[in-house]
C-alpha cells in the first residue's frame, strides 16, 4: 500500500470533534484532523511531563468500519503508542500497539490492521523523552475496502539453518559460504502465515559482499557487511524483516592470536591483573599463511628478558601453543612480543600484557590503573592488548610545557572615531611586513586602553605577531563588535593545511597499536628521517562500524532524518623523534587502537609551507552589539521556556584559527557572541587557551550555537577558562584526532553539556572541570551522532558525569565528585545496552590532584605552565 492509495480514500477523521489530554494555543487537537500539513497538535509540557503519556480522541459522529490509521508526525520522541476503538466512549478495545524500539519511528507511520468498527478513536502515545515536544500534523483514519477481514500479517521472521535473525542481529559468514534463508510470516492473531501467495522481495545492501538468488540463496561474496531486507506483502499488507551478515575472510587477518589465561581480565578498557604465584598465560595461534614467529616475555618494570621462545616455523592453519614455564613470582608490567615474518619477508607484529601487583601496594587515595609510584612517576596499568590512558603532556602551545612569550610591542594604536577594523587591520599588516626574529617574532600590536568598534573581522595570516590590549576588566581595552553581519571577529589562518606526500606512504605492521602508544612499526622506513612530520593514518572500516554499532543506529524520531556512518579515517599529525629500523617513534602518543582487521593504518610525511606558527591575541574584552528586541522561548525546539535574547545578526565567534601551530589566546572576556569565544579549526596544533571566559550568549538556544572553547584540531590545552550561557561550554567536534585537555575550567548556566559533540572523536581529557559532562552513544541525535567519543579521561571533575565505554575502545571516569547523570541510551525507543565506561572513585577525587600537571612533571624537569 503506498500513501498516495490511502489519500484517495475517504479520511473519517477529517474536521470531526476531538478531545485530548492537553492542547496549546497554537496546537489545537482539532489541528490534527484540519487536513492541513502546516498545522499541528501539541500537548502541553507539564501534560508531557506528568506520566510520559499523551492522548488524544476523535468522535468519528457516528460507528464506522476501518482498519487503517495514517498518523504525520513533526516530531516526537515516541517509546510506544496504541490506537484503541469504541462505540460509547466508555468501553475500549486496543486496535494497534507499537513498540518504537524495533527500528525506529519515522514522521510517516501507516497502520494496517483487521477491520473493526467504532465511533471513537483513540491515539496513546508513550513519550521517553517528556522534555522534547510532541507534535501530531494529522491522524487519518480510512476503510481500506481492498483488504480483506480477518487477520493480517503482523511481522516476517529470518531464519537461517533453524536460527531466527532479529533486525539487530549479525549471522558472521567466512567468504564463499553460501546458506538458505528461510522467511516465517506470523498473523495479528499469533497464527502461522501461509506465505505461498504474498509477494517477496529480498535485497542485499551489498551485493559485492553478499548476493541472494532467486531462490533464497546467500553466497558469501568477499569480506564486509551487508544487510539482508526482506520485504512481504500479503493479503495488502507489507511487512519487513532485516539482519545483517559479517562476511570475513581469515586471509585477510594473517594470523589468529589469543591470550588464555583462567583468571586474566581480557576486556578493552580493563586493568589485566595477575595474581602473585598465577600460572603464567599462554598463546593460541593459528596463521593463515606460513610463517616464521617468535615470542618473548620481558618484564617492562625492569626491562628484563624474562622467557625468549627460538624461532619456530608455523604452517598455514595449524593450531600452535606458546606456553611461558614457571608462574608470576615477581610484581610488575610484562609484554608478550611476538614478530612475526612470511615468506616475501616482510615482518609483522603483535603484543599482550599482564600486570602482577605486589602483596602490598601503597596507592591509598590514587587510581589503580595511573597514580605515582615510589619514584614520583606515574605507572600505567594498561589492558591485555596494552590501551592504557594515554599521555595528553604535549598539548598546548610548543609542545605542552613551554612558557607562553611576551614580545615586545611595535605599533601602539588609540582608538579613532567610527569603525576600526582598517585602523587596526593596517597595523597587524605593517607588523607582517617585517622580517622576523630568531625566535619567528615580528612584533606585537599593542591596542592601548580604550574602546575600538570594529564592524569587519581582523585577519592575521602571518606567523610571528601577537595582538595584546591592555586588560580584559572594564577600562582596559574594549573590541566592540558592531554591526549585523555574522563574522569571526579574528580570523587567524594560513594559506593551507598540510600537504601529504602520497610517494613516502607505507602501511603499519603491527597488527594492533594500542591506545597511548608512540612506538610504531611500518613497512618500509626508509623515506622517513628523524625530525619528519607525519600523518598516521587510522583506518575504519565498514566492519568496524558495524562493531560498534554505528550502521544501525535507529531512525531519528523527527523530521531531519539519520545517517548511519560510512568508514572514515583518522589522521594524527605527528614528528618522527626516533627510529630504529622499521621501528619509529613518535613525538605524542596516538589516541586510537589501530587494528589490521579493521583496516589499519599507514604513515605518510607531509610539507607544511602552508601554515603559520607564533602568533598570540593577549588581554582583550570583547562586547558584540545586538537588537535586544528579538527574544525567544523555545530552547532546542521545545517551547516553554522563559523569554530570552535571541538576535543573530551579529559576530559568531571572537577567534577562528586554522592552518596554524604554536599559537595562544589568553586573557580574554567575551560577552554576547552566537556561537564561540574561541573555534580551533582542523589544521591547527599545539594552542594554548587560558585565562579566559565568556558570558551571555545572545542566540537561539539549538544546534550550532553556543560552544564557548569548540576544538577540530589536536594538541589544544585549554586551561582556567570559564563560559556561561553556552550549551557546549567545552566541546570536541567529529573525528578529531587529539589528544586535547581542558584542565580547571568551569561551566555555569549551561542549557546543554560540555563534550566530545559527534562521530567518534578520540583522546581528550576533563581534568578539573566543575560543568555537566556527558560522554556517550548520542545515538540518532543531530541526525546520527553516534558514539561520540573513545579514549576520553575524565579526572577529578565536579557536577555531573555521563560516561560509557564505545565498543573497540574505552572510556575513563576516575575521581568524579557529583552525580552519575542518565545517559540517552538505553531507553524505551532503543533498549540495546550500552557499558559503562571504566568508573574509579566515584565520590571522592585523587591524587594526583591534576592528571596533564603530573604527566608533564614526568616528562619534563621543570615544567612551566604560565
Amino acid at each position: 500500500m503506498s500513501k498516495t492509495e490511502a489519500i484517495t480514500e475517504i479520511n473519517l477523521a477529517q474536521n470531526c470533534e476531538v478531545t485530548c489530554s492537553s492542547e496549546r494555543t497554537k496546537g489545537t487537537g482539532r489541528h490534527a484532523v484540519d487536513g492541513f500539513l502546516t498545522t499541528y497538535w501539541q500537548p502541553t509540557s507539564s501534560d508531557q511531563k506528568d506520566d510520559n503519556r499523551v492522548w488524544i480522541t476523535v468522535d468519528l459522529g457516528d460507528c464506522y468500519s476501518f482498519n487503517l490509521v495514517l498518523l504525520k508526525l513533526a516530531s516526537g520522541f515516541i517509546s510506544k503508542y496504541r490506537i484503541l476503538h469504541s462505540t460509547d466512549d466508555v468501553i475500549w478495545t486496543e486496535t494497534f500497539s507499537r513498540e518504537t524500539s524495533r527500528g525506529g519511528i519515522r514522521t510517516d507511520e501507516s497502520v494496517l490492521f483487521p477491520r473493526v468498527k467504532g465511533r471513537y478513536v483513540k491515539l496513546e502515545v508513550e513519550l521517553f523523552d517528556p522534555e522534547r515536544d510532541f507534535q501530531l500534523i494529522d491522524f487519518g483514519i480510512y476503510d481500506r475496502l481492498a483488504i480483506p477481514a480477518g487477520p493480517l500479517l503482523d511481522r516476517v521472521v529470518c531464519t537461517v539453518e533453524g536460527r531466527d535473525y532479529d533486525q539487530d542481529d549479525t549471522l558472521a559468514v567466512q567468504v564463499n559460504n553460501r546458506a538458505e534463508l528461510d522467511l516465517k510470516g506470523i498473523l495479528t492473531d499469533g497464527s502461522d502465515a501461509d506465505l505461498t501467495y504474498g509477494e517477496i522481495s529480498i535485497r542485499s545492501s551489498h551485493e559485492e559482499v553478499v548476493s541472494v538468488d532467486e531462490n533464497r540463496v546467500i553466497t558469501c561474496l568477499k569480506s564486509g557487511i551487508s544487510q539482508i531486507k526482506a520485504n512481504v506483502t500479503l493479503d495488502g499488507v507489507m511487512q519487513e524483516a532485516s539482519f545483517y551478515i559479517d562476511v570475513y575472510n581469515p586471509t585477510e587477518w594473517l594470523v589468529d592470536i589469543d591470550l588464555v589465561h583462567p583468571s586474566l581480565v581480557m576486556e578493552i578498557g580493563q586493568p589485566a591483573f595477575l595474581e602473585l604465584g598465577r600460572t603464567l598465560p599462554e598463546l593460541h595461534v593459528r596463521p593463515s599463511e606460513a610463517m616464521t614467529m617468535q615470542v618473548t616475555l620481558v618484564n617492562m618494570s625492569t626491562d628484563q628478558l624474562i622467557v625468549s621462545h627460538p624461532v619456530c616455523k608455523l604452517a598455514v592453519d595449524t593450531a600452535t601453543t606458546v606456553t611461558f614455564p614457571g608462574e608470576a613470582r615477581d610484581p610488575g608490567q610484562f609484554r608478550i612480543n611476538i614478530v612475526m615474518e612470511v615468506e616475501d619477508g616482510s615482518a609483522f607484529y603483535d603484543a599482550f600484557y599482564f600486570t602482577v601487583k605486589p602483596v602490598h601496594s601503597s596507592i591509598e587515595g590514587q587510581s589503580e590503573i595511573v597514580h605515582v609510584d615510589t619514584n614520583g612517576k606515574l605507572v600505567y596499568v594498561p589492558d591485555f592488548k596494552g590501551n592504557q590512558i594515554i599521555d595528553f603532556s604535549n598539548c598546548g602551545y610548543g609542545g605542552g610545557g613551554v612558557a607562553i612569550p611576551d614580545i615586545a610591542s611595535v605599533i601602539s594604536l588609540e582608538p579613532v572615531e567610527g569603525d576600526n577594523t582598517t585602523h587596526i587591520q593596517d597595523a597587524i599588516d605593517q607588523v607582517a611586513a617585517l622580517s622576523p626574529s630568531s625566535s619567528g617574532f615580528r612584533g606585537t600590536v599593542l591596542l592601548k586602553k580604550g574602546v575600538y568598534p570594529v564592524d569587519g573581522t581582523l585577519q592575521i595570516r602571518v606567523s610571528g605577531i601577537v595582538l595584546r590590549g591592555e586588560g580584559e576588566n572594564e577600562g582596559g581595552t574594549l573590541l566592540y563588535a558592531t554591526g549585523t553581519k555574522q563574522r569571526n571577529l579574528i580570523e587567524i589562518k594560513g594559506e593551507s593545511a598540510p600537504c601529504l606526500l602520497a610517494e613516502t606512504q607505507t602501511s603499519i605492521s603491527d597488527l594492533y597499536v594500542t591506545s597511548g602508544a608512540r612506538t610504531i612499526h611500518v613497512t618500509d622506513a626508509s623515506l622517513y628521517r628523524v625530525g619528519d612530520t607525519v600523518k598516521v593514518h587510522r583506518y575504519g572500516n565498514e566492519r568496524w562500524i558495524h562493531a560498534i554499532g554505528m550502521d544501525a543506529i535507529r531512525m531519528r524520531p523527527v523530521a531531519g532524518g539519520t545517517a548511519n556512518w560510512l568508514p572514515f579515517q583518522l589522521e594524527f599529525d605527528r614528528v618522527i623523534t626516533h627510529m630504529d629500523g622499521n621501528c619509529i617513534t613518535l613525538d605524542a602518543p596516538i589516541a586510537n587502537a589501530i587494528e589490521s582487521r579493521w583496516g589499519g593504518g599507514a604513515l605518510i610525511k607531509y610539507e607544511d609551507g602552508g601554515r603559520i606558527e607564533q602568533i598570540g591575541i593577549e588581554s582583550l574584552r570583547v562586547v558584540v552589539s545586538y537588537d535586544p528586541s528579538i527574544v525567544e522561548s523555545r530552547i532546542d525546539g521545545n517551547e516553554g521556556g522563559e523569554p530570552y535574547l535571541a538576535d543573530e545578526q551579529h559576530a559568531i565567534n571572537f577567534i577562528y584559527l586554522d592552518h596554524v601551530k604554536n599559537a595562544w589566546i589568553r586573557n580574554i572576556v567575551g560577552f554576547h557572541f552566537q556561537h564561540a569565544l574561541v573555534q580551533v579549526g582542523r589544521s591547527a596544533k599545539w594552542i594554548t587557551i587560558q585565562d579566559c571566559a565568556v558570558y551571555d550568549f545572545i542566540s537561539v538556544i539549538t544546534g550550532g550555537r553556543r560552544y564557548s572553547y569548540h576544538l577540530m584540531g589536536e594538541l589544544t590545552l585549554v586551561q582556567r577558562s570559564y563560559s556561561e550561557t553556552a550549551r557546549h561550554a567545552f566541546a570536541v567536534d567529529a573525528r578529531v584526532a587529539g589528544p586535547n585537555v581542558f584542565l580547571d575550567c568551569e561551566s555555569q548556566k549551561d542549557y546543554n553539556t560540555s563534550e566530545p559533540h559527534h562521530r567518534w572523536s578520540v583522546g581528550c581529557l576533563y581534568d578539573n572541570v566543575e560543568g555537566r559532562i556527558h560522554i556517550q552513544d548520542r545515538a540518532w541525535l543531530g541526525s546520527g551522532h553516534g558514539w561520540s567519543g573513545a579514549n576520553y579521561v575524565t579526572w577529578n571533575t565536579s557536577n555531573e558525569l555521563v560516561s560509557q565505554q564505545p565498543p573497540t575502545a574505552q572510556n575513563y571516569a576516575i575521581g568524579h565528585v557529583g552525580s552519575q547523570g542518565k545517559p540517552l541510551l538505553p531507553s524505551p525507543y532503543d533498549q540495546r545496552q550500552r557499558k559503562d565506561a571504566y568508573w574509579e572513585s566515584f565520590g571522592s577525587h585523587v591524587n594526583p590532584r591534576s592528571l596533564y600537571t603530573q604527566q608533564l612533571q614526568d616528562r619534563l624537569i621543570q615544567p612551566i605552565l604560565t
